[in-house]
């Protein structure tokens, strides 16, 4: 349920009021009686979040060319990955051995 923003004609004075679309706007100031109007509000302010939104799907062609280069900047290169991975090798068990007649 929305929140209306009234301002009396006669006192001034301005409140919110917690109602229903489909209620009656509100005639009476809640402080002196008078007439009031509804204002118009700007209402709440709507956020995109997460993946798989139009803010994150549909960037400019030079947004996802700076992205692609960031991330690539990043990752490691297949020279220091191969290396990583030849030091990080288990040793290979012990040959033995066996002596056939």
């Amino acid at each position: 349920m929305p929140t209306y923003e009234y301002k009396c004609l006669e006192c001034g004075c301005r409140f919110e009021a917690f109602q229903s679309m489909k209620d009656e706007p509100l005639t009476a100031c809640e402080q002196c009686g008078g007439k009031v109007k509804r204002l118009i509000g700007a209402g709440a302010g709507f956020i995109l979040k997460g993946n798989g939104f139009y803010g994150t799907d549909y960037r400019s062609e030079s947004y996802k060319a700076a992205a692609k280069q960031d991330t690539s900047a990043s990752s490691p290169s297949p020279s220091t990955e191969a290396k990583s991975t030849s030091e990080t090798k288990a040793p290979s068990p012990p040959k033995t051995e066996s002596n056939s007649k």
